[in-house]
């Protein structure tokens, strides 16, 4: 069965058309159960978000800051399985129809089996993997398994990355081009780094890939100043935050509504 790319494209040509920036989503499966989180995953996305990315939780995580790992550990805790992330993607996908992405670390995949990861990824409507961790020139077996199942590949590029090396990334890249507005791992800060519009420039320089930005958006200001340079806004610790921060599940997806719909009013552009 084929996986749902092509829904990657159809998504930025149809937000394009709107004058806006497409909102991204980030949250883990299996927090803070994998039903809850499914719940938690369709709400977003009824609330305005465009595209989902659903974490797959990793006990020595490289990018992901306190709140993302308090929640990968409580998903960990929980037992939480390859097969419960699949099948957060199927349920989500299957509700909205919406393009959703695993966004993992590599040693997960390579342990579970790359062709079997990729075969059930596209048997689920996933539209492909994030990976941040995985080196252009070690990626080939992915991207094989990946170009066979039309799924999307998605590397992230830093304001660190050389031009050299950020043509060679966008090359490899399918679906956009993640681009870290920052040095750092994830997290909410108060402004945008200066960096990331000059980071989305040269991308484009490279690539006619959408590329969108993140790390770093706290909330509806900062998604507002990343549209205004970026074809897509990545959000994920804020929303994470906002369940983890609810007195209850209920309460979480209300504020979860609340947040989503304000961000994706945000990333209207103005004119």
């Amino acid at each position: 069965m084929s996986g749902a790319v092509h829904l990657l494209a159809d998504t930025f040509a149809r937000v394009s058309a709107e004058n806006r920036a497409a909102l991204v989503a980030y949250l883990p499966a299996g927090f803070p159960t994998v039903e809850a989180g499914i719940e938690a995953a369709v709400t977003v996305l009824r609330s305005g978000a465009d595209i989902l990315e659903i974490g797959l939780p990793h006990s020595d995580p490289v990018l992901d800051g306190p709140v993302i790992q308090t929640a990968d550990d409580i998903a960990l805790r929980g037992g939480l399985k390859i097969a419960d992330v699949i099948r957060t993607v199927e349920r989500a996908h299957a509700a909205t129809g919406k393009p959703i992405l695993v966004m993992t670390y590599w040693n997960p995949v390579a342990r579970y089996g790359v062709e079997r990861f990729a075969v059930e990824l596209a048997a689920a409507g996933g539209a492909g993997c994030i990976l941040p961790d995985v080196p252009v020139q070690e990626s080939a077996a992915w991207r094989e398994q990946a170009a066979a199942h039309d799924l999307a590949t998605v590397f992230v590029v830093a304001p660190s990355t050389t031009d050299e090396r950020l043509a060679r990334i966008t090359a490899a890249t399918t679906g956009f081009v993640y681009a870290a507005a920052l040095m750092g791992v994830t997290g909410t800060r108060d402004t945008v780094d200066s960096a990331a519009a000059g980071l989305v420039g040269r991308t484009r320089a490279v690539t006619g890939l959408p590329v969108c930005v993140g790390i770093g958006v706290s909330g509806p200001d900062r998604a507002a100043e990343v549209a205004g340079f970026a074809d897509g806004v990545i959000v994920g610790t804020a929303l994470v935050k906002t369940l983890l921060d609810a007195p209850d599940h209920t309460a979480g997806l209300t504020a979860l509504v609340a947040l989503t719909t304000e961000l994706a009013r945000s990333v209207r552009r103005e004119g």
